[in-house]
């Protein structure tokens, strides 16, 4: 392990990181994962411990004052990350970021400034930018199999526990200091930012969000739609309060020679076209984001470019703003 160049540490070792991030870091080449941060000191010494991480803290400033780390992994609740993202980067540390990357669009500004003013870099975990399905789905759109692009229609609809969400963390994302506005702040980034990631910036966007449930604090209801370049029009619909049997998650994307269909949480494309219908079937990696975080540390090495930069992110987190306002 002498010659490992990136040395990370995690803040917030909770659910996420136990099998789609957190193994991974000592599995990607040039990588190696040497502490862990939880505010609960009994849960990050347990953490450490299973998974055979060197360090364990139950302070932030503990773990960013470890000098043999030069990257943080910040694996909290979105409420967090401004601070312990600008912390790290502050220290001299280069961060990867669950998304979203911030509460709102004001904090994911400030951010951006942070980063142009330091010298460390910032890659936020869009990690469905780097999995083969994905990637499929942007060389189809790119070798022209469906033609010209005419619409892109999703749809997200869920019950009040939804099946997409990590089991036992779901109370914080129905709490709007913490997430930010409920699921769709949670599930909505994964399907957005790939949106950004396929079609380029956006032209203009508008949208709006309700609460149907009188219950609920947190809008269980959106929709949205996104002009980008060449007329190409995408309308969301996320619905956090259906039966489970109306459950769905199905993103088409029509053009003016066929469609592509797939799942943003699922693992199969369909392609129906002039030449007819073909599926493509995926295996999604053990570790889920380790194609992000080879990529990540390969962009940390000064050996790739930027998979998910915060430039983005910033945009991405407008959208969403827009998207969350409550009518």
């Amino acid at each position: 392990m002498e010659n490992t160049k990136v040395r990370w540490g995690i803040i917030g070792c909770g659910d996420v990181t136990e099998k789609k991030s957190g193994p991974a870091f000592n599995k990607v080449k040039d990588s190696q994962l040497l502490a862990v941060m939880r505010r609960d000191a009994t849960k990050a010494a347990d953490y450490a411990r299973r998974h055979q991480v060197a360090n364990w803290y139950s302070k932030v400033e503990d773990l960013l004052d470890n000098p043999a780390l030069n990257a943080i992994y910040i694996a909290t609740p979105p409420s967090s990350h401004y601070d312990y993202a600008l912390k790290a980067l502050e220290a001299g540390k280069n961060v990867y970021v669950e998304k979203p990357v911030t509460l709102n669009a004001d904090e994911a500004t400030l951010l951006l400034e942070a980063v142009k003013k330091t010298s460390g870099k910032l890659v936020v975990a869009h990690y469905r930018r780097q999995l083969p399905l994905f990637l499929k789905v942007k060389e189809l759109l790119k070798a022209g199999q469906i033609g010209t692009i005419r619409t892109v229609q999703l749809r997200l609809w869920q019950s009040r526990t939804p099946e997409l969400v990590t089991k036992g963390a779901a109370d914080w994302r129905t709490d709007p200091a913490i997430s930010g506005g409920g699921y769709f702040f949670d599930l909505a980034p994964h399907q957005l930012d790939l949106m950004l990631y396929f079609f380029g910036i956006p032209i203009s966007y508008n949208g709006f969000s309700q609460i149907q449930d009188a219950a609920s604090a947190v809008a269980d209801q959106t929709t949205g739609t996104i002009l980008f370049e060449n007329q190409i029009i995408f309308n969301g619909s996320w619905c956090f309060n259906v039966r489970s049997e109306d459950n769905i998650d199905c993103c088409e994307i029509v053009g003016s020679q066929g469609k592509i269909t797939f799942s943003i949480f699922g693992n199969s494309i369909l392609l129906r076209s002039d030449q007819g219908e073909k599926e493509f079937v995926f295996e999604h990696p053990e570790h889920i984001q380790y194609p992000m975080i080879a990529s990540t540390v390969a962009f940390f090495e000064g050996k790739g470019p930027n998979p998910a930069p915060m430039e983005e992110a910033l945009i991405l987190m407008k959208i969403i703003d827009c998207f969350a306002e409550i009518k």
